[in-house]
């Protein structure tokens, strides 16, 4: 029986998940590229054991490099189903291994991957606090103050200024333009950076 479906628009559904664990599970999507959303669910034939939830990943393909394993969000027997757009994923250079060969691989994978691993919910919750776009948004906006700072530091007036011909300087108010731009794209959108 299987625990697990998966939609892609246009295609027949897929529960054909294979075991890598007794708490890993992996599915493989043929020609991902272009995908934009998919459907992750419980079949309910098969409940969550008691206190845990499905943490559900995504690989993307990548003919020059192992998978490297995105969280998308979770599914559980009270949120049997979730949708997760996948349309604006890229591969994430900066993940380390540990990502990299979180479903037992660590070979190069040309098709788009779905893992499910039941966790603990206290661990699902985790993962989420850490990829919640607010967290973003506030680490944003601390490095841009800390870099307003940093800038504004060095501010002298005209008069004050030494001429250096091998120096550039960059007018305070673009500056400060580029910030208020920022930091309102962020508000608006704030993922907008990884596009």
């Amino acid at each position: 029986m299987a625990m697990f479906g998966l939609i892609v628009s246009g295609r027949p559904v897929q529960t054909e998940f294979q075991p890598i664990s007794e708490t890993q599970f992996i599915t493989t999507i043929p020609e991902a590229d272009s995908i934009n959303h998919i459907v992750v669910f419980l079949t309910g034939a098969i409940p969550f054991p008691e206190g845990t939830a499905g943490q559900v990943y995504f690989s993307w393909p990548d003919p020059h490099a192992p998978p490297n394993w995105q969280p998308l969000g979770h599914i559980s027997n009270i949120k049997p189903s979730a949708i997760f757009k996948i349309s604006s994923l890229k591969k994430l250079e900066e993940m380390g291994d540990s990502m990299n060969i979180l479903f037992g691989q660590s070979h190069i994978v040309h098709n788009a991957q779905i893992g499910i691993a039941i966790e603990p919910l206290a661990n699902i919750r985790e993962i989420e606090s850490a990829n919640n776009p607010s967290n973003n948004v506030t680490f944003a906006q601390k490095m841009l103050e800390n870099f307003m700072n940093f800038v504004l530091s060095y501010t002298v007036t005209q008069p004050q200024m030494v001429p250096d011909p091998t120096a550039t300087y960059v007018p305070l108010a673009t500056v400060q333009n580029w910030y208020t731009n920022f930091e309102r794209r962020l508000q608006q959108n704030p993922n907008f950076w990884k596009t």
